[in-house]
Formats: C-alpha cells, structure tokens, sequence
C-alpha cells in the first residue's frame, strides 16, 4: 500500500490540483492533506475530491507530515510519500518506483531526478552541510563559494548515476515505513527546512537513500527564504538547532558519509 501526504499552508488550489493530478490512476491508495492553516477553502477542496483532511495548528512542516504518516503506518501502509504541492509528473512514475523498492528491499528512501519547469536541473541530492555550505552560500558573494557549493551539490557527478546519498531535498520523498519506525519520525524540534537532511541522514544509517533519476517529476521551487525575511529567520534559527544536534565543526558521522559518496563518485569516473 502506498500513501502520500501534501502539507498545505493558505496553498494555492490550481497549484494543489495539478499536484493530485500527478496521482490520478497511479496506485495510491490515500492522499492525506495536512493543512496548518485551517483554510476553509482548503478544506472544502479535500471534501470535494474526497481526501482526508487532517487540520493543525502549524506544528511545522515535518511535525504535520507525521501526523499522515501515524495514520499510513496505523492502517498497514508499505510505502509513503512526503509531497510538496509543488510538485508534478507522470502519474506512472510510482509504480516504477514501488516496483524497485519491492525489488531492493535495502533501500529506504528514494528521490527521483527534479528538474525546473524550464527543464532545467535542480541540485537536490547534497552532501551533508557543514555550517559555510548553509551560510556562506546563503549570506556571502556567490565567487567565494562557487568551488564549495558546486562539490556540497554534487554537480561533478554525473546526473544520469544512481547515487546512496546522505541527504536529498524533501519536496519528494518516497519512504519506506518499516524503515522510517526503525528510524523514527520527523524530528519536531524543526519547524522547517533541516527536517529533511535530519531524517535522511538517520536513515542512511541503516538503508540506502537513493537519488534515483531514472524517473523524473517537475518542482516550482520558490525558495521562500531567499525572498522573505521572515522565512529567512525561520531558516537560520532551524539550521542552528541542527548544528547543535549533530555538531557544528565537529561532526564525525557527517565526514565519513560525505567522504563514502564522494569516493563512490569519483571511483565511477575512473571507470
């Protein structure tokens, strides 16, 4: 059984349909809508196409999505997807990727190839961040971390190659459940932003996370916290408290995994 959840908050209903329309005949059996905004309008929108409707009073990102994934693992659900309302493609695409993790039952968690709607590549399989690739990127001339970010992006890999990598972005995330109760839940503690590099991570541990571009899905990325002060705010404070989770400089766990994928990386180039 294969589940999603979409976190809405005041989220346009054109953009919310073209997201549903991704699932339409695809094999999935719920689509939770989370909303952390109570809008009437959003609610009647589920009503209307017949979705649960899961109402909060803004937890977070990750903190709502747990609350579709308590109800996908209560109902005997094999697979999740966390979506963001963003995001579209060929409805086809998730039974090709149910059927892969059927075959690879080491694989815990897979993000397909996302692409701007132009076509262009979105970076969104990374290194773990160390705190310069989170804000020097973020708050200093892009000519003084160009070298850097391009590494933290992996743009020297090839994008057609299947990587295992520690941390991919979470406007799709096609999850194993009986991974993610090994694992746990989003970390609550993150209002938004690190709560995908945190769960990847934790699930790399144990699992393969996979960057898998044989298959590929369309995402508007806005990148609220470059535009809006507030979200801006909201980056920085949650970024903080992941550092002081996993350690700001000195974060063993963190090397050794960038060091594994960057190796695996260069090993296919001489090859």
């Amino acid at each position: 059984m294969l589940t999603v959840s979409i976190v809405t908050y005041d989220t346009d209903l054109a953009e919310l349909a073209r997201c549903l329309e991704s699932m339409h005949g695809a094999g999935v059996d719920t689509v939770y809508i989370v909303d952390n905004s109570r809008n009437p309008d959003i609610e009647k929108f589920a009503e209307s196409h017949g979705l649960p409707y899961i109402p909060l009073d803004n937890p977070g990102y990750g903190a709502a999505h747990n609350a579709a994934i308590e109800l996908a693992m209560t109902r005997g659900a094999d697979y999740h997807l966390v979506l963001n309302s963003d995001v579209r493609f060929e409805p086809g695409i998730l039974p090709v990727i149910t059927l892969f993790m059927d075959d690879n039952p080491d694989v815990g968690a897979l993000h397909p190839r996302l692409l701007y709607p132009d076509g262009q590549p979105q970076y969104t399989a990374r290194l773990l961040p160390t705190p310069w690739d989170v804000f020097g990127r973020r708050f200093l001339p892009a000519s003084w971390f160009r070298k850097r970010n391009d590494r933290y992006l992996l743009k020297q890999a090839d994008p057609d190659l299947t990587l295992d990598v520690p941390y991919f972005q979470g406007s799709f995330m096609f999850l194993r459940l009986s991974a993610l109760k090994q694992a746990g839940p989003f970390d609550t503690r993150f209002f938004m932003y690190p709560e995908d590099i945190d769960l990847i991570r934790r699930l790399h541990r144990g699992w393969r996370t996979l960057y898998w571009p044989k298959v590929s899905a369309i995402h508007d990325h806005r990148a609220a916290s470059y535009s809006s002060w507030r979200m801006t705010r909201i980056h920085v404070v949650n970024m903080c408290r992941y550092f002081n989770k996993w350690g700001w400089f000195f974060d063993p766990e963190r090397r050794r995994m960038n060091r594994k994928l960057l190796d695996s990386i260069k090993k296919v180039g001489r090859e």
